[in-house]
């Protein structure tokens, strides 16, 4: 059955790294990228749903889920690092071209692998997934970015909330008018991998290279404004780390961006699952021949 989601490790630059997969590996490619502080795990239910009709890839980035997890003094966590593995995850996999969903931390990654290989991208979908300055909000960064100027015990402490179990669960509930929607394994599998030992100097490290992400806009914008790259936006609308803002910058560069607010938050995908598939299912069948 094409809808079977198989579950493989793959050494890659000698570090082990997890993937879903589903789907004809003839059929169209979808690489599915996922946010902090998850995993793959989040597309457990999105996966089947595309593998009738693509082949479905969904990673484990370097320190989060089941792939590898070296510390800071044997591997230099930056995002570009993060694409490095990735990129060479799609190259043992034979994969040449693909359409990307990225979520969050997913989305600086996709970047990088777009304006390095522009011809490689077929499609993107955004969910939550920012390219713009436009919809930060500002209660949430305004700390994050305090660090990453000046990482200091001081301002260190306000950031390590984030990797807390409180705020672990705020990330899926904030924004959901139904809680009942989101299953609590999502924060507690999240917050027992947060929990291992020597996660958080990852973290912080991840979160001290994120202007990197931001100093990549203006380059990504060129991409988007020379290739005109079909991208769908499916957005959490009450997302209170990226706000719909976010989702409507993409027309500026790409008049044609289809942008659809979802009644959900950060983790829509959660609480949203038939809604996105609908739009998604609809938006590649139009522009991935």
């Amino acid at each position: 059955m094409t809808r079977t989601v198989r579950h493989r490790t793959i050494s890659i630059n000698g570090l082990e790294v997890f993937y879903r997969e589903a789907g004809d590996p003839q059929a169209p490619v979808v690489v599915l990228l996922h946010g902090f502080p998850t995993s793959s795990h989040m597309f457990r239910n999105l996966i089947p749903e595309l593998a009738d009709s693509y082949r479905v890839i969904a990673p484990d980035m370097i320190g989060f889920g089941q792939s590898a997890m070296p510390s800071v003094d044997k591997f230099d966590y930056t995002f570009d690092n993060l694409t490095d593995i990735t990129a060479g995850l799609l190259e043992q996999l034979g994969v040449e071209r693909f359409a990307v969903y990225v979520q969050d931390y997913g989305a600086p990654i996709a970047w990088r692998l777009a304006t390095r290989s522009p011809e490689r991208i077929t499609a993107i979908i955004t969910q939550n997934g920012n390219a713009y300055t436009d919809g930060f909000v500002k209660d949430f960064w305004d700390g994050l970015f305090a660090y990453t100027e000046n990482p200091t015990p001081e301002t260190e402490a306000p950031v390590r909330g984030a990797l807390t179990p409180e705020v672990t669960r705020w990330q899926y509930l904030n924004g959901v008018a139904d809680e009942s929607l989101v299953s609590p394994d999502n924060w507690t599998i999240d917050q027992a991998l947060l929990d291992r030992p020597g996660n958080d100097a990852i973290q912080l490290a991840l979160f001290r290279n994120y202007p990197t992400n931001v100093a990549l806009y203006p380059e990504l914008q060129q991409y988007f404004r020379d290739s005109q790259v079909p991208v769908l936006a499916v957005w959490g609308a009450h997302d209170e780390i990226f706000g719909p803002d976010g989702a409507r910058a993409f027309q500026r560069d790409l008049p044609n961006a289809e942008i659809h607010l979802i009644e959900s938050g950060h983790f829509a995908l959660e609480s949203h699952l038939e809604e996105i598939v609908g739009h998604i299912r609809g938006f590649l069948a139009r522009v991935i021949s």
